[in-house]
């Protein structure tokens, strides 16, 4: 199957780029929309500008547009349109999104724009369980931070990378604040730093956050770079890095 990712950087859609490649699909483009306003409907807000960097390391066709509305059928046209203008150089059958499925508004906006093409949306993980699907991520390196917030309970989280070792912690927080574990549904956004898929990695040299009040905030990452990797060997079943 030929597909297009919807991709952020964030986790969820991350996931999905590595989910289509273990499906054996063919991924043809990437797709990041960057808002230039915090109120739009479908799409991530912050730090949506590294995914020209990502996609560089990914070597992913991108497509790379900015969304001045606040509406979900104008914002899913953009999909549409980059889809629609690309169908007979790049065809694809499917759009994917990350996540489980919750995001009910972004996925079925799209979904609508699509259907006149005769082209499917989907989320690459839909039905699973989210803390599940976190776990998995962790347990395969994925360096994540949290880029922007919409929730109580999730202040002093912005700007903090999720660890193996804080994820029972946040699930803790999840349960007692009322927010999702995935933060599906606009309670949190993410950028993923470093993962398998990468053949670098983002260091954040210099960033701002940045709080709208005791419940929103975002990041602005004012310098990042990327950097090489350590190569890794494996002796004895163990994973040792090359120090020097």
């Amino acid at each position: 199957m030929d597909v297009a990712i919807l991709f952020s950087g964030g986790k969820d859609s991350t996931f999905a780029i590595q989910h289509a490649k273990q499906k054996g699909w063919n991924i043809k483009y990437l797709i990041s929309v960057k808002p230039t306003r915090k109120d739009c409907f479908l799409f991530h807000f912050a730090t949506v500008e590294q995914t020209k960097d990502i996609a560089k390391m990914l070597n992913i066709p991108h497509f790379y547009v900015k969304c001045r509305v606040a509406n979900p059928v104008k914002e899913a046209n953009i999909v549409k349109d980059i889809v629609e203008s690309n169908q007979k150089k790049i065809k694809v059958d499917a759009v994917v999104l990350g996540g489980t499925g919750l995001q009910e508004t972004q996925l079925k906006s799209i979904q609508n724009a699509l259907l006149p093409l005769g082209i499917e949306a989907f989320a690459s993980h839909s039905g699973e369980e989210h803390d599940i699907v976190m776990e998995q991520m962790l347990d395969r390196g994925y360096e994540i931070m949290i880029t922007q917030i919409a929730s109580d309970g999730l202040k002093d989280w912005l700007g903090k990378k999720l660890t193996k070792e804080n994820f029972s912690q946040l699930k803790k927080d999840s349960v007692k604040y009322g927010f999702h574990i995935g933060f599906e549904g606009g309670y949190a956004d993410t950028l993923v730093l470093d993962c398998p898929l990468y053949k670098k990695k983002l260091v954040v040299e210099d960033m701002s956050v940045i709080f709208e009040d005791n419940y929103c905030g975002h990041v602005v990452i004012n310098k990042c770079r990327t950097e090489d990797k350590k190569p890794e060997i494996r002796k004895q079943g163990r994973i040792l890095s090359f120090l020097g």
